[in-house]
């Protein structure tokens, strides 16, 4: 299918007008395609082998107008760093319609209502590592929104230096958020609270409609989901680095991509946020923050959900994150059960992981082949006498597996990836990429999605990262 047969729909306007904001995009000066993704477009039905870079430019620069669509800004609120900011909405994005499950939305694509002091606008660094890394973490099965493609073009904006504007089309499933909820809480607006938690459930949560308590229901599920993707975060090393409750999805999704960072050494209190001083954001501390964010919306939620229920909900979060913890860092190990002593196993390796200075993503690739021979991995330590204690009590642990060397190795291979887009690697395309070189953002655009495969051109960006770019703070409009 061509963009001229795509019809979208609007479901989001048929609330009440404080909801939302129609605005139309405001284009960039000489758009020029950066890269445009196959993979989403395949999602929204459509035939990417029919479309034209013009098409592209034109769809993301708001020149063209899809069947169906009236664009639209969202009205949120949300806690920023721990204080609550009562009014924040979409102010760079523009909403375009729904088709297929998705969402499709113009970040970079000019002011709304919400924009506050804000330009509108998004530069082409910030432009690339979401359209990247949200492809990324699809591939790795963590629930993500996703990306169509990305324009740059000749608009310069003003952010730490000025820069080249860009857009990106996302698409998700909902771009609802916590903070959404709190908005119409902390207004008094009761009757459009519940108006939008009937439109979550039809949105996200469907299977929910005819059942008795959906509301609660509809929280324990967001609870749920909510904890295990803080899980799958801290099984792969990721760093969001903005959880305020405004970035925080209602449907459980990977939004909003900033600061982030792949860990580089395993450092547990790794903050990748320059601006996150006292390290609320930080690596380890964002299981305790998702539960403080889920707390935020129990209380938005709560002229929808007694206080005792919100509660009991709430209290599932930790058996969520822990269950679902321990059985993706299991399949790590490449543990075919899960014994009473594997919690111990575990913590003491990431201590071992930490006091050695480890890079943790070929590390863990790294033993995904072990088969008894510990130089490879003794070579990837500053500690080998406590890597090779471990070592000695994994091998006693994998004498209980059930499943044979080689089945596990072809397991492990297929669970931890050898590529992760760390931030230097990103930059590297980046840096490129301003020059008018867009190359190699669509060759990580397809290890991105292939991060299990060998890639052997690419083979330096698998090893650990370069020490002069380990573990670097990125700002806010990264």
């Amino acid at each position: 299918m061509k963009l001229d047969n795509l019809t979208l729909q609007t479901p989001y306007l048929d609330l009440d007008p404080i909801f939302y904001h129609e605005v139309s995009p405001t284009g960039l000066k000489n758009p020029i395609l950066v890269s445009y993704n196959p993979e989403a477009a395949s999602l929204l039905g459509l035939n990417p082998e029919l479309l034209s870079a013009g098409e592209f430019e034109a769809l993301l620069n708001g020149s063209l107008t899809l069947n169906g669509s009236r664009p639209y800004a969202m009205c949120y609120a949300g806690h920023q760093f721990g204080h609550y900011v009562p009014r924040l909405g979409d102010g760079r994005a523009i909403n375009l319609g729904w088709v297929n499950g998705w969402n499709l939305q113009l970040k970079g694509s000019g002011q709304t209502l919400y924009s506050r002091q804000g330009d509108g606008r998004a530069v082409l660094r910030s432009s690339i590592r979401e359209y990247l890394m949200s492809e990324a973490m699809h591939a790795l099965a963590i629930p993500t929104s996703r990306a169509l493609a990305i324009i740059s073009s000749d608009e310069n904006v003003a952010r730490e230096k000025w820069e080249r504007g860009s857009i990106v089309l996302r698409l998700s499933p909902s771009w609802i958020r916590f903070g959404s909820f709190e908005y119409f809480f902390h207004t008094h607006r009761f009757r459009e609270l519940e108006s939008l938690a009937d439109f979550l459930l039809r949105e996200s949560f469907p299977h929910l409609l005819d059942q008795e308590e959906p509301y609660r229901k509809m929280f324990r599920e967001i609870v749920k989901r909510t904890a295990e993707l803080m899980a799958h975060w801290q099984a792969v090393g990721f760093n969001h680095g903005v959880m305020n409750t405004d970035n925080m999805s209602a449907a459980g999704l990977t939004i909003d991509y900033g600061p982030y960072a792949f860990l580089d050494t395993f450092e547990s209190g790794y903050i990748c946020n320059h601006t996150d001083h006292e390290g609320r954001y930080s690596y380890d501390n964002q299981p305790r923050i998702g539960y403080w964010n889920l707390s935020r919306l129990a209380h938005a939620l709560s002229p929808l959900i007694s206080a005792d229920k919100l509660e009991m909900e709430l209290d599932r979060y930790g058996e969520y994150f822990t269950g679902k913890l321990m059985d993706l860092l299991t399949q790590k190990l490449g543990l075919d059960t899960i014994s009473d002593d594997d919690g111990d196993l575990l913590k003491s390796l990431f201590s071992v992981l930490e006091n050695g200075r480890v890079d943790m993503t070929p590390f863990f690739r790294t033993l995904s082949r072990y088969n008894g021979d510990k130089a490879p991995l003794l070579a990837l330590t500053l500690a080998p006498n406590q890597l090779n204690e471990w070592l000695i009590r994994y091998d006693e642990r994998l004498k209980r597996n059930t499943s044979s060397s080689s089945e596990r190795h072809e397991k492990m291979v297929r669970t931890n990836p050898k590529y992760v887009l760390k931030n230097y690697i990103l930059q590297e395309a980046i840096d490129l990429a301003e020059k008018g070189d867009f190359t190699l953002v669509n060759t990580l655009l397809k290890i991105a999605q292939n991060p299990y495969d060998e890639h052997p051109s690419y083979e330096r960006y698998a090893g650990p990262t370069p020490l002069h770019f380990k573990n670097l703070k990125l700002s806010c409009s990264s």
